[in-house]
């Protein structure tokens, strides 16, 4: 594996590595997140500095103990506490319902996270619009496992890959993107990313506001998407998720009882403000979700089989 660069942080507070982490995992079979028996979370992050692989265990005296090897590794660690939600403030929060109320007391020392990279949350967030999770999640595995690369210092059996970069992105034929069950109204506006992803950097260190508007300007990216994203790169509380069937409906179900659409969920999201996304996250972490009486969505069969 070669030597890590080592770092121990301690939180000031009790901080779940794996609660804070969960939302950057794109389905169980996703190449460039895996948890070892251990409890250890490995990541293959793309830093602006290089690729990184960054091991992530806490500790029992409460520290965070975090390896990471590969050309961004200085970056990766100097990145962890905002990864692990250290720049949260939930400080102004206040529970509006006995729903969240109890969910607020249940994951108490859960925090918002910010990862500061981009193309690593935007690519699997467009792959996943408008399919199912199961569509969604297959396609970004292919993806990472086809054109990725090996994550630097990662065991062999962990199988952990890089995603692929903005360039080997665009370097992948037309042709391919169907092989791997990404279809071209999901391949095309990731292209149109790929092809500015660094104005798009750039745009995130401005703030959620700036990040939302140039995002929105690239066509086949809407509201949820960017949300999704904005949630994960800048850590911002306030992103909700417009334009998900399945998420206004389970926020409208925890808080009335009674699922509701996007109209009603900005209503009743709306006294969160600037908490909006917290509140959507707290209903996803203790999955409240309205019942299912219907059958599910089906994966689509006109695609080509993957290979």
């Amino acid at each position: 594996m070669g030597s890590a660069t080592v770092r121990r942080w301690r939180p000031g507070w009790p901080c779940p590595p794996g609660l804070v982490l969960a939302q950057l995992r794109h389905g169980p079979g996703d190449p460039s997140f895996r948890t070892a028996p251990d409890g250890t979370i490995w990541r293959a992050v793309p830093t602006p500095a290089g690729g990184a692989t960054i091991a992530i265990s806490p500790l029992l005296d409460g520290e965070i103990l975090a390896r990471a090897w590969g050309d961004g590794a200085a970056w990766a660690l100097e990145a962890l506490p905002r990864m692990l939600g250290a720049d949260d403030d939930p400080s102004g929060f206040v529970p509006r319902h006995p729903v969240i109320a109890r969910l607020w007391r249940q994951f108490s020392s859960w925090r918002l996270g910010a990862t500061g990279l981009l193309m690593e949350s935007l690519v699997p967030v467009i792959i996943e619009q408008k399919v199912t999770g199961a569509e969604a999640f297959s396609g970004y595995r292919r993806l990472v496992q086809r054109y990725g690369e090996p994550a630097p210092g990662a065991p062999p059996e962990l199988r952990l890959q890089l995603p692929p970069s903005p360039a080997q992105l665009l370097a992948i034929p037309s042709w391919e993107w169907l092989r791997l069950g990404i279809d071209h109204g999901r391949s095309a506006p990731l292209l149109r990313a790929a092809q500015v992803a660094p104005a798009l950097e750039r745009a995130a260190g401005r703030g959620p506001a700036e990040l939302d508007r140039c995002l929105r300007t690239i066509r086949g990216i809407g509201i949820w998407t960017s949300a999704e994203v904005r949630a994960r790169v800048l850590g911002d509380a306030d992103a909700v998720s417009f334009g998900d069937f399945h998420i206004a409906g389970n926020v409208g179900y925890a808080l009335t009882g009674t699922p509701t659409d996007d109209a009603g969920m900005a209503e009743l999201l709306a006294p969160y403000a600037p908490h909006r996304h917290r509140v959507q996250r707290l209903i996803e972490l203790g999955g409240v979700h309205r019942p299912r009486r219907g059958a599910r969505m089906a994966p689509r069969t006109h695609l080509p089989v993957p290979r």
